[in-house]
């Protein structure tokens, strides 16, 4: 059974809800998401929130319930709340700005590295080493975030390279003579 899958979402006002068959939009302030849920599992709105239940007692059943819940929920909080990432930028000379909605970064390499924003998701570089990734769809937040990290990821020796808010690197010691 699923703890999660239990747990009735609140719909916030100025949220709209719209269930058609297996599609679920989500119309909010900040903006519309979609999400098709798996035959599994059923949506139902009731009042001023949404339950999801499985459709038989089968493991995937079980499974596909905890997580339609959890991405429904998702959807409901970016379309009211949005959701934000931010990303440091540790090195001496490593430095981002923005150049119209492009995000541009200088990482130790021979040139700059021009990073376009995908549609729904906006930079801000309030320091010239922090970059914040926002948007309504947490999966794309965290997904742009991780791209951008991946250019260059922190490394074990001196800790340089671009890391997460508040994630420690574990460091190695270095040569001993």
């Amino acid at each position: 059974m699923s703890r999660i899958g239990k747990k009735p979402i609140s719909v916030p006002a100025g949220v709209t809800v719209t269930i058609d068959g297996q599609s679920v939009t989500v119309k909010g302030p900040k903006g519309q998401l979609s999400y098709t849920a798996p035959e599994e599992v059923e949506v139902a709105q009731n009042g001023g929130e949404l339950n999801v239940a499985p459709r038989d007692a089968s493991q995937r059943a079980s499974a596909m319930w905890g997580l339609t819940r959890t991405l429904v929920g998702n959807m409901v909080e970016g379309v009211t709340k949005g959701y934000e990432q931010a990303l440091e930028l540790v090195g001496v000379g490593y430095r981002a700005q923005m150049k119209g909605p492009a995000l541009v970064m200088q990482l130790g390499f021979s040139h700059e590295i021009d990073f376009p924003a995908p549609s729904g998701i906006s930079f801000a570089v309030p320091k010239q080493t922090e970059i914040r990734v926002a948007g309504i769809d947490k999966q794309l937040v965290g997904e742009v975030a991780a791209r951008i990290r991946r250019i260059r990821p922190p490394e074990p020796y001196k800790g340089k390279g671009v890391r997460y808010a508040g994630e420690k690197v574990r460091r190695k010691e270095g040569k001993k003579k």
